[in-house]
C-alpha cells in the first residue's frame, strides 16, 4: 500500500467517514457504485472489491463475472449531502480482473492508455467542460414531469428565472468536493441551466463530470425538481451540449497560445479532431436522441472551424494568453466521458504524429449559408445508425478501444437503433428510453 493511500487512511480516520462508495463507469456513461464500511477500505485498496460483471451491461458473461474494484486514493472526495455523524466518501475505481490484470473494457484504463500516451509525446491535455441540462419539476411519487422549472431565457434573471438558488446550491456543493465552478447561467430552453468547471487533465477532467452528473441530479431530487442531461428533451428548444474546452501544453508552454498565428502543432491537433470527428461520433453522441439536437440553436452540423463562430464543430473562442484553447461542440452529455475523451485525444494526437494540415476556416454562418458554402463542407452524422457503420468501419476507433470493447458496444448500439427504428412513435421511445436514466 502506498503513501497516498495511507494518508487517506488517516483522513478517513479522523474525519468520522463511517461509509465508503466505490464508483465506476459501465461502458455507456451510467455511474455504478458498490458501499463498504470504512474499516474495509484497507483490505480495498489491497485486494479490491469483488463485483458481479455479468450485471454490467456489455461487461462479461456469467460463465466469467468477477471483477474487482480498486479505489483510486487520489479521487478521494467526502459527499457534501451525506453529512456525519457518519459521514459518506467516494472514490473512483481501476477495474481488474480476479488475476490483477488491467481489466481491458475498464474506459477509465483506455483514457489512461491515450494520457500516458501524450505524455509521451511530451504534451499534456486539459479540458474544461461546459454541461448544460434542463430541470423539471417532479410529481408528489418523486417521479419527473414534463412540466419545466421555468420559462426563462439566456441569461435571465429572477423571476424569469427560477433556478438560481439551485445552481448557488450546486456550485457550493461542488467547491466543497473540490471541483472550482467557474460560470453559471440559466440557457436558453425553459428551465436550461449550464454550469462550468475549472480546467483540469483529462483523466480528472471525466472524473469530475461524472460528479458533477450525480451532484446535479442529487441537488435537483433534494428541492423536488429532475435533472435531465437527455440532448434534446425538449422538441423545438435547444438541445443540451458538452462543449469541451481543450488545451495542450508542451515544455508548460500552451500550444494553442497565439501571437498572431497558431502553432503548427496546435494546428495538427485540431485538423485530427476535425477528420476523425464523424467515425468517433457514436462515442460523442451515443444515442439515439443526440441526432435530434444537430443543425440547430447553435449545436453544430458540418465539419468545420472557425474562430468565436458558434455553427461551427471547432471553434477558437476569442481569448489571450494561456486561456486560448480550442471548443468542440459536438459532444452532449450522455457520452461515456472516459470514452469521449480517448478518441478526441487520441485523435488530435494523431493529427501531430501524421502532420495534418488544418483546413481553411470557415467564416459563415452554417445555418444560413448558401449550399455554394455548404456543399463542399462533409456533415456530421445524421443519425445513431450512420454512426454505427463509420464506428464499425473505423480502424482509428478500434485501435483506441479494443477490438473486443467495440464489438460489445456495437452490438448493444446496433440492436438499441434497431429498436428506435422499429417504434412507431420516435418521441415515445425516447422518453421511455433516455429521459428518466440520462
Amino acid at each position: 500500500m502506498n503513501a497516498t493511500a495511507g494518508e487517506v487512511l488517516e483522513f478517513v480516520k479522523e474525519n468520522d467517514v463511517k461509509f465508503i462508495r466505490l464508483g465506476f463507469c459501465d461502458l455507456f456513461g451510467l455511474q455504478k457504485n458498490i458501499s463498504i464500511p470504512s474499516d474495509d477500505l484497507e483490505s480495498a485498496f489491497e485486494d479490491g472489491v469483488y463485483f458481479d460483471a455479468h450485471s454490467i451491461r456489455g461487461f462479461r458473461d456469467v460463465t466469467e463475472s468477477d471483477l474487482l474494484l480498486f479505489p483510486d486514493p487520489a479521487t478521494l472526495t467526502v459527499l457534501p449531502w451525506r453529512p456525519g455523524p457518519g459521514r459518506v466518501a467516494r472514490f473512483y475505481c481501476d477495474i481488474k480482473t480476479p488475476d490483477r490484470r488491467a481489466f481491458i473494457l475498464d474506459s477509465r484504463y483506455i483514457l489512461r492508455l491515450v494520457v500516458k500516451r501524450c505524455a509521451d509525446m511530451g504534451f499534456v491535455c486539459r479540458i474544461g467542460a461546459d454541461c448544460e441540462f434542463y430541470l423539471f419539476r417532479a410529481g408528489e411519487d418523486g417521479e419527473p414531469t414534463r412540466a419545466t422549472l421555468d420559462r426563462g431565457g439566456y441569461l435571465d434573471i429572477s423571476p424569469l428565472d427560477r433556478g438560481e438558488d439551485i445552481r448557488r446550491e450546486i456550485c457550493l456543493t461542488l467547491d466543497e468536493m473540490g471541483l472550482k465552478p467557474e460560470l453559471s447561467r440559466h440557457e436558453k430552453g425553459p428551465g436550461q441551466n449550464e454550469i462550468d468547471f475549472k480546467f483540469s487533465d483529462a483523466l480528472s477532467c471525466a472524473d469530475n463530470l461524472l460528479t458533477f452528473k450525480s451532484v446535479v441530479k442529487a441537488i435537483a431530487a433534494r428541492n423536488g425538481l429532475f435533472a435531465s442531461f437527455m440532448p434534446k428533451p425538449i422538441p423545438n428548444a435547444p438541445g443540451s451540449g458538452l462543449h469541451l474546452n481543450i488545451s495542450l501544453a508542451k515544455n508548460g508552454r500552451n500550444v494553442f497560445k497565439s501571437d498572431g498565428e497558431h502553432s503548427a502543432a496546435a494546428e495538427s491537433f485540431i485538423a485530427g479532431i476535425l477528420q476523425r470527428t464523424p467515425e468517433i461520433s457514436l462515442f460523442l453522441n451515443p444515442i439515439a436522441n443526440s441526432y435530434e439536437r444537430f443543425g440547430a440553436y447553435e449545436a453544430p452540423k458540418y465539419v468545420s472551424w472557425s474562430h468565436q463562430n458558434r455553427s461551427q464543430l471547432i471553434r477558437i473562442p476569442a481569448a489571450t494568453g494561456e486561456k486560448v484553447r480550442m471548443e468542440l461542440r459536438s459532444p452532449d452529455p450522455s457520452v461515456n466521458p472516459y470514452l469521449a475523451f480517448a478518441l478526441i485525444l487520441a485523435a488530435g494526437l494523431e493529427g501531430i504524429e501524421k502532420g495534418r494540415p488544418l483546413p481553411p476556416a470557415v467564416d459563415a454562418d452554417l445555418y444560413t449559408a448558401d449550399e455554394s458554402v455548404t456543399k463542399t463542407l462533409a456533415p456530421l452524422p445524421d443519425s445513431l445508425d450512420t454512426s454505427i457503420r463509420l464506428a464499425e468501419n473505423s480502424e482509428f476507433v478500434k485501435g483506441v478501444t479494443g477490438k473486443e470493447l467495440l464489438g460489445k458496444y456495437l452490438a448493444i448500439k446496433k440492436a438499441e437503433a434497431a429498436d428506435y427504428d422499429a417504434s412507431a412513435d420516435k418521441a415515445a421511445f425516447c422518453e421511455e428510453r433516455y429521459f428518466s436514466s440520462i
